[in-house]
């Protein structure tokens, strides 16, 4: 009789710990903003870090709140290396941001380990706008070298990694001048910052009026 009231004891005990647990385990993730992106293959969700990448999260931020990424595809798959959407919507039709080109963070302590989500770019390391990617696999050869400039990490999946998995499963091939393009449309339902209390915008950087150089007349 006394072992069943320790056992119940025990059990009872047991309930509030592991709620403890819990609440502990969402306080830690809510620390930092989390934006899921709602695709046509489920959910994934991504955690951001504004503290080692504070430019590249708020831009990200900041695109998903004027619901750029609503409506695009992954446009670019390519399996044991990376996923990639921002610029394209479903006929492969450009969706330009108009933002300005953003400052490169790769040299920011975080390395493109499989599951991280960071900025695609061309040539120039300061030319990332909207697009992004998520790694993967372990992609070292991304990061920053010395004085060569890697992709910016600002953020890793949290859940739904099945879901990347299963994205860059998919069936892809060239159409017109775009390489590894999924055959099936894979679409970004919607991207939306689902902790907005654990979000600080940047301040807007100023832009100084433009003027005409004077044309003299002849």
């Amino acid at each position: 009789m006394q072992n069943a009231h320790y056992r119940l004891f025990s059990r009872l005990l047991l309930v509030p710990m592991v709620l403890l647990c819990q609440a502990f385990s969402t306080a830690a993730y809510a620390e930092n903003p989390q934006v899921k992106l709602q695709t046509d293959m489920g959910d994934i969700l991504l955690e951001l870090y504004p503290e080692q990448a504070p430019v590249s999260v708020d831009n990200f931020i900041k695109h998903a709140n004027d619901y750029h990424y609503d409506g695009l595809i992954f446009h670019r798959v390519i399996k044991g290396f990376m996923i990639q959407s921002g610029g394209h919507t479903f006929d492969l039709t450009p969706r330009e941001s108009d933002r300005a080109p953003i400052i490169n963070e790769s040299v920011n302590g975080l390395s493109n380990g499989r599951g991280t989500i960071s900025m695609a770019r061309t040539g120039d390391p300061d030319s990332a706008k909207a697009q992004f990617f998520i790694n993967h696999r372990n992609n070292k050869s991304l990061n920053a070298r010395g004085s060569k400039a890697g992709y910016a990490v600002f953020g890793s999946v949290i859940k739904g990694m099945d879901v990347v998995d299963a994205i860059a499963d998919t069936k892809v091939a060239t159409m017109g001048m775009y390489q590894n393009v999924p055959v099936t449309a894979i679409r970004i339902l919607t991207a939306r910052l689902v902790n907005p209390e654990a979000w600080t915008p940047l301040a807007e950087p100023k832009t100084l009026p433009a003027f005409e150089k004077p044309i003299p007349i002849r």
